[in-house]
């Protein structure tokens, strides 16, 4: 199946959703996630991922991290949650891929700059990654460009 928009998910209350066109590889829109209070807006998030329609969501598959509190790991894990709960409300096809898996395919390491320097030489006009705190666009991104370039 050839997907016409591809969208990426870097899950997490700080995380973001970007979506990429196949047939407009230049173009690229990035989100950081909604938030009311301290967790994910999940009628903004839908109505985002509506106003795209995405064929396919590659979505970060996470896991609690060591040395993260028992209250942060339980806050991700419910923003993880709602974003997969809102992509799938939506009927949207999902992917779920490792970090370790779609960085290796693109050469990167847990390096959060190297991630967002590669975001700005694949869509040098967007503004979306200009920001050291777009990492999370950034990687978004590059989910749904490895969406893209491995689902098809």
């Amino acid at each position: 199946m050839t997907y016409k928009c591809v969208m990426g998910v870097d899950p997490g209350a700080s995380g973001a959703v970007a979506f990429y066109y196949t047939n407009e590889i230049h173009l690229i829109a990035a989100y950081d996630v909604p938030i009311i209070g301290k967790e994910i807006n999940a009628t903004a998030l839908a109505e985002i991922i509506s106003h795209h329609n995405p064929d396919l969501a590659v979505v970060e598959s996470v896991h609690a991290m060591p040395k993260q509190g028992v209250s942060s790991s339980f806050n991700f894990g419910v923003a993880y949650g709602v974003a997969k709960g809102v992509i799938g409300a939506a009927g949207i096809r999902r992917v779920d891929v490792s970090p370790g898996k779609w960085k290796r395919y693109f050469g990167l390491s847990a390096d959060k700059e190297a991630a967002r320097a590669l975001a700005i030489s694949q869509w040098p006009k967007s503004e979306h990654f200009r920001r050291k705190k777009d990492h999370g666009r950034a990687e978004a991104a590059l989910l749904a460009l490895y969406g893209a370039q491995t689902q098809l």
